[in-house]
């Protein structure tokens, strides 16, 4: 094994590489002299802006406290005019100082964000009748956020904008199935940009309120150094398995997840370490690439931080954020755990070995494994929750008070920790390929840099506060920690100029502030052009034409509509970025989903579509022809963008198996669970089953399979992960109950259970409607009418029919499409049956008579040979 270091010159074409993807998401132009003191002072005022507003200052002052919407307009101003000085016009604009155009956009575009706040009283009292200045305002808004799209964007959002411009003036000229009378430029103008409809409707109320402070999280996390932290702890922890170093590039992808939302930014930070140390260990440069690639995509699925689609479902579905975070987790988690098996597999093959450590392994080194950190991991974080939970039953109102002060101690009990060992090398030179480095100080270096995410996770999960205040508190944490951290490390080891070190973290403070805005550039843009398309759609009634179209051309078919969902978020994430992708397709397509899982006696649950069309989208990141994160591994590798694209999908199979299962299969998101060993066999299960599959689609397990052990290894994995599927064949899945039978069904329900409904009625455009409709009971206390009222239905009984008497304005049952005047016919209920999980049993005898096969080709090598 060659152990020769990378030398400089080899390091900078990887550094130049990385700046390259980062700046197309990040802005390519670097300003000097006057210039870059504009911009510079621009982009840390804006996050001076969002910690302000997210902070309870201006309340406390009674000064320059602005409500939802004002910081909208104010958001989106800084986003605007920052992208026309960051991002050139074209290839062959200067990249080192703004043009007489640039800087008449950028003011232009801000100053019609910015007349919506000066001018918000007026425009309040002439809703729906705006002058000829308003829609000029609007007109040049849309024009300019358009144009700033396409640089910081590229041109595939601004056609899916146009195109849905262009649906709503010429609806008159549509094909039947989804034409309308179309809309007057006053009506779109205002409708887009003067309401919160359009442009400044709820996904940049997301992008202003949650995203920009996790994004500032995670770039103060970075510039303080957790990045190469949480590098060099996978490494150090798995490099010494078959493989090591491209499972510590999974798992720093992964735990990168945490401080990253962008698949090209994780590529090009972990990828610059860890791909060149693959290639090093004897991993084809098409598979180093394919392997961070793969691990990249996944880490927007991690929580809890997950991008900026993550706190638009908490908008869209209408849950609180931890609980989108429980429903993420399982199958983030097993996803992560396929890859490093996949990896496995890999090194397998290529008879690996692991890299001998530095020192012989002590009883406490052991413990620091790869397993067993994990199991302590989960431990401490336990009791963090358990002990906080404790905390705030005996304190009362001073709990938060006495939970700051032992974080402060913890923190300066683990900072005084890390000064005990040296600090970290920045560089993937600096570890040798014959010997690993040691575990413990490796580990116990850095251990500080975890404790803003327990105040993140103790103020969701504990307090229960908003994201947008829960971030707020883990942001001034973290800010305390990187301004402070290396002159106490210092002050701890002794050294004379311990207070120098204040301007080394100024500095890095100054970087993140920096770093998140010119990272929320993209962000803000994004969403404020995919508001456009939520425009259109409420405007327009499209999506109720989507509904009746695209359940028309699948004939009701569910999994044919998953398949189309499927292809249409790859197809639209190949120029589009997640946020937006997110916002179009779940938009569109999430009712149509629910609608007809209905119609097919499956309840599916909103969060469960939208997670779907999240998975989907953030795949398309890696695939050809187009995946920008393939092309920024290829580009750091060496080799072909369109092979690693490939070899990435492949690897990718896993995750995109995943969504299909839990649409089925809903206890995967950790719902329906109804006892702790439902938890633990759910758990077990989907682990097993995605190991399996893993093993299915590589081809190989304790050694080559042959094609049926493939096959068979995979109809296994389809068992483990949806039982379900034979059991109906075995015994029917539902129950046909009369509506007489509501009520004692409604009080029987657990909280978060769905009644099936089965409703007749018709609409106001004169259409008869026979369909099941699912509601989900959020209503733990009252009886059962008092249940059903808690979702807007308002009823009477006559002869055994209930008849709808008025819907509630924005409740459940009408986002749902009940209608008043509809009569509830039926209810379909589960049926009493044996657990289908008793499906496990043949799966799990067959899979080790597989082993057993496997087993025995092992031990005789000449019968692999005859394979």
């Amino acid at each position: 094994m060659n152990s020769k270091h990378v030398s400089d010159s080899d390091h900078e074409p990887t550094a130049s590489v990385a700046d390259e993807f980062l700046s197309s998401e990040t802005g390519s132009r670097q300003f000097n002299g006057k210039m870059a003191t504009i911009v510079t002072t621009v982009l840390i005022a804006w996050a001076a802006f969002q910690l302000w507003y997210a902070s309870p200052l201006p309340f406390l002052f009674n000064f320059a406290a602005f409500n939802e919407d004002q910081a909208k307009y104010i958001h989106l101003a800084f986003a605007t005019f920052l992208a026309f000085f960051l991002f050139p016009a074209t290839n062959k604009s200067s990249k080192s100082s703004a043009s007489a155009l640039d800087i008449f956009l950028a003011l232009a575009a801000s100053a019609t964000c910015l007349y919506l706040l000066v001018f918000r009283n007026e425009l309040a009292t002439r809703m729906g009748a705006p002058t000829t200045l308003d829609v000029s305002v609007a007109v040049v808004g849309v024009l300019a956020l358009l144009e700033a799209t396409r640089r910081a964007l590229g041109p595939p959002l601004v056609v899916v904008a146009m195109v849905f411009l262009t649906f709503t003036f010429a609806g008159q000229y549509m094909p039947e199935v989804i034409s309308h009378k179309g809309a007057s430029l006053n009506k779109v103008a205002s409708h887009q940009w003067i309401t919160t409809e359009g442009v400044f409707g709820v996904a940049i109320g997301v992008s202003t309120a949650f995203v920009f402070l996790f994004v500032l999280l995670g770039s103060l996390l970075d510039k303080a150094g957790a990045g190469n932290y949480l590098i060099k702890v996978s490494f150090s922890l798995l490099g010494h398995m078959r493989g090591g170093p491209a499972k510590a590039a999974v798992v720093a992808s992964g735990l990168s997840g945490i401080i990253s939302g962008s698949s090209i930014a994780n590529v090009v930070t972990t990828g610059t370490f860890t791909i060149p140390l693959m290639k090093r260990v004897g991993f084809p440069g098409t598979k180093a690439g394919a392997i961070e690639v793969a691990a990249s995509t996944n880490g927007q699925l991690t929580p809890p931080i997950m991008g900026a689609a993550a706190f638009l479902m908490v908008e869209y579905v209408g849950i609180p954020y931890i609980e989108v975070i429980k429903h993420a987790i399982l199958p983030s988690i097993i996803s992560y755990i396929a890859l490093v098996y996949i990896v496995h597999l890999e090194a397998l093959k290529l008879n690996m070995k692991g890299i001998e450590r530095l020192e012989k392994p002590t009883f406490a080194q052991r413990m620091l494994s790869w397993m067993s950190t994990s199991v302590i991991m989960l431990v401490l974080g336990l009791l963090v929750y358990y002990g906080s939970m404790l905390l705030e039953a005996t304190m009362g109102n001073i709990a938060p008070v006495a939970m700051l002060a032992v974080m402060i101690a913890a923190y300066f009990a683990l900072v005084k920790l890390s000064a005990i060992y040296p600090d970290l090398a920045s560089d993937e030179a600096s570890i040798s390929l014959e010997e690993l480095p040691e575990t413990r100080p490796t580990v116990f270096s850095g251990l500080y840099f975890a404790l803003p995410i327990v105040v993140l996770l103790w103020a969701l999960a504990v307090k229960q506060y908003s994201p947008q205040q829960s971030a707020f508190y883990s942001v001034v944490f973290l800010i305390a920690v990187v301004l402070t951290h290396r002159p106490i490390k210092a002050w701890f080891r002794n050294e004379q100029n311990w207070s120098a070190q204040f301007k080394v973290c100024w500095h890095e403070f100054i970087d993140g502030m920096i770093t998140s805005s010119r990272n929320m550039v993209g962000i803000g843009i994004a969403t404020a052009a995919a508001g456009i398309i939520v425009g259109t759609v409420t405007l327009t009634g499209l999506g109720q034409m989507m509904t009746e179209f695209v359940e028309f051309i699948s004939g009701g078919n569910l999994i044919l509509i998953l398949i189309f969902t499927a292809i249409i978020c790859i197809v639209l994430g190949m120029g589009l970025p997640t946020t937006a992708n997110y916002i179009v397709v779940s938009t569109l397509m999430a009712p149509v989903i629910v609608s007809l899982g209905a119609e097919n006696g499956l309840v599916v649950p909103l969060i469960a579509v939208h997670l779907f069309v999240f998975y989907f989208g953030i795949l398309a990141d890696d695939t050809p022809p187009v995946g920008l994160a393939a092309f920024a591994a290829a580009a750091i590798s060496g080799d072909d963008p369109i092979k690693t694209g490939i070899q990435g999908f492949i690897y990718d199979i896993r995750t995109a198996i995943l969504p299909f299962m839990f649409i089925y299969n809903t206890q995967l998101l950790l719902i329906g669970i109804s006892s702790i060993f439902d938890l633990i066999l759910t758990i077990a299960s989907a682990i097993v089953a995605i190991l399996v599959f893993s093993a299915g689609t590589q081809g190989y397990w304790l050694v080559k399979s042959k094609l049926w052990e493939s096959l068979v290894l995979v109809l296994i994995a389809f068992s483990l992960f949806r039982p379900g599927f034979w059991w109906d064949m075995v015994y029917e899945p539902k129950t046909q109950l009369p509506a007489s039978a509501l009520i004692e069904q409604v009080e029987a329900l657990d909280n978060g259970g769905f009644i099936q409904l089965q409703v007749e009625g018709m609409t106001l455009e004169g259409d008869e409607v026979n369909k099941t409709i699912p509601l989900q009971l959020t209503q733990a206390t009252g009886n059962g009418m008092q249940r059903l009222q808690s979702l807007g239905l308002n009823m009477s009984l006559t002869d055994g029919i209930w008849t709808v008497d008025y819907v509630d304005f924005g409740s459940a049952a009408e986002k749902a499409g009940i209608d008043f005047g509809w009569q509830i016919k039926g209810i379909q209920a589960e049926s009493d049956r044996p657990p289908k999980e008793l499906v496990f049993i043949p799966a799990i005898l067959i899979l080790l008579l597989i082993r057993k096969l496997q087993q025995r080709r092992l031990a005789n090598p000449l019968l692999s040979a005859s394979v």
